[in-house]
């Protein structure tokens, strides 16, 4: 039997103690009448089947076949306040493109190991190397831009240094598996400097594409005062005192493709992923049957009758409380 608790044991030890405490605490009488007895014991049961349902226990099932990419994917993702300019298909922010194509490159790259590098003024790890897709989802989801309140402006490579990196040490690990980058963003640079090479040494990256989100009329941006706070008003040109206008800048992204050795990209709402992952060589990366076909054992969740049983003691609970209730009425109605 295995376990996948839905959160941490001690937590779930701590919760589980305070609700027994909860239910046989009486400070009150240190007796307990024989039909309270009886209640607090079926809400004992209920609270163990719970306890028992959150650590998801489960027996080994059947064995299928799953496809595995023998490939590590590196999404570098654009944060800065331009990634949410509503001008993504009907003035969306370009963060739900961005969200939307990452998704769909993980379903065409199934069984690879999917990473999120994030930058603005600084380069951050935001999931690290994970064949777990609900992981990647839950990083996609969270992406917010930085808060524009302290932007100092931002270099479209500042993501350079720590890339290589990444790769580079998947390289001395795992030199057989392929190493396949996807930028994305819009391409506008906001440092006062102009933007360093996106220089990779060569063979580090196997392929990928430099992805853009944007228009040349440019969308308008709303004011993030920190990675949790998004306020309705916009951010406005200091210069105009009108709404900021982010626009992006394609010459800059095709330069990036171009030092990457990769094919850019400019993404619009409903467009199909093929191109994106065309060009990934699957026969070099991918083809043995030990790494396409891998026998996977499945998991036979056993949390679901104990919840069935949470849910009967539950209607009893009601129908005996109903009883009570309709019981008192009568009596009530019956007079002295």
């Amino acid at each position: 039997m295995t376990f996948l608790p839905v959160a941490p044991w001690p937590l779930l030890l701590v919760l589980l103690v305070a609700v027994l405490a909860a239910i046989w605490w009486n400070p009150s009488s240190r007796t307990v009448p024989g039909e309270s007895r009886a209640t607090h014991w079926r809400l004992t049961a209920a609270a163990l089947l719970l306890g028992l349902a959150a650590v998801r226990p489960a027996v080994p099932g059947e064995q299928v076949d799953t496809t595995a990419a023998n490939l590590n994917v590196y999404f570098v993702v654009d944060t800065t306040s331009s990634i949410i300019a509503e001008d993504y298909g009907d003035e969306r922010p370009r963060i739900e493109g961005v969200a939307a194509d990452i998704a769909a490159i993980a379903d065409a790259l199934p069984g690879a190991r999917y990473s999120v590098v994030t930058f603005d003024q600084d380069a951050r790890v935001r999931l690290p190397l994970t064949t777990d897709t609900t992981a990647l989802d839950a990083a996609v989801e969270t992406l917010l831009p930085e808060s524009y309140e302290v932007s100092r402006g931002s270099s479209v490579t500042q993501a350079k240094d720590r890339l290589t990196s990444l790769l580079e040490q998947a390289a001395a690990r795992a030199p057989e598996r392929g190493r396949v980058v996807y930028y994305l963003g819009d391409g506008e640079q906001t440092a006062a400097e102009p933007p360093a090479p996106f220089d990779v040494a060569k063979g580090l990256v196997n392929g990928g594409a430099v992805l853009g989100y944007g228009t040349t009329e440019g969308g308008r941006m709303k004011a993030t005062r920190s990675r949790f706070d998004s306020s309705r008003s916009y951010i406005k040109d200091p210069s105009t005192g009108e709404d900021a206008r982010s626009v992006i800048s394609e010459d800059t992204l095709r330069a990036i493709a171009g030092q990457l050795g990769l094919p850019y990209l400019h993404r619009e709402s409903g467009d199909s992923i093929d191109p994106a992952v065309a060009g990934i060589d699957l026969e070099r990366f991918g083809t043995s049957e030990q790494i396409e076909r891998q026998k996977v054992l499945a998991r036979r969740e056993l949390y679901w009758p104990l919840l069935i049983g949470v849910a009967g003691i539950a209607a009893w609970e009601i129908g005996a409380a109903a009883t009570a209730l309709l019981q008192t009425r009568r009596r009530k109605e019956a007079g002295p």
